[in-house]
């Protein structure tokens, strides 16, 4: 068992130094040199700066042609007779863009039409003529089988002026 363990060891040993024989001869210098080279060949030189171009302000314009993006609008008190009523109780569809409301059906009970609106939750609710819905203090004129109508409150970009528009919720499929 002694002979044989020693037998194991002498082999080892020379395998450990053919290996390192292997590795000692000057073949394989090509990295050597490219590393020699390489300081030679790479451009010392790094390329400058792009030069940094002064910003330049747009001017505003004071004619009211372009609207001042900065500037609240405030609801103009007295000029025009249209102004929502921001004293009422707010209801539930108004707090939804109406882009998110889906009308999906109507139903008719006792000479009344009733819309049923689906909110973005999944919810669905039950509307009729006179109701609000939209964040634009959107009034529903009217109900049909294919679509609500609204009547929306906006205030114009230009004057600040409250106008009225048209809107519509189309029945979904």
């Amino acid at each position: 068992m002694v002979v044989f363990r020693a037998h194991i060891n002498l082999l080892f040993m020379a395998v450990l130094v053919g290996f390192l024989t292997g590795c000692a001869g000057e073949e394989g210098d090509d990295l050597d040199a490219f590393m020699a080279n390489a300081a030679n060949t790479m451009s010392k030189a790094v390329d400058p700066l792009p030069e940094v171009q002064t910003y330049s302000p747009l001017p505003y314009n004071v004619d009211g042609v372009l609207v001042d993006p900065f500037v609240t609008k405030k609801a103009s008190k007295g000029s025009g007779s249209l102004q929502p009523n921001t004293s009422r109780p707010r209801e539930l569809l108004e707090s939804f863009p109406l882009e998110s409301l889906l009308y999906v059906g109507s139903l008719s009970k006792k000479r009344l039409k009733y819309a049923l609106i689906k909110t973005p939750e999944g919810v669905l609710q039950r509307v009729k003529v006179g109701n609000y819905m939209g964040p634009n203090f959107g009034l529903i004129t009217t109900i049909d089988d294919n679509a609500i109508t609204i009547k929306e409150i906006v205030q114009d970009d230009v004057t600040g002026e409250w106008v009225e528009r048209e809107a519509s919720v189309e029945l979904q499929e």
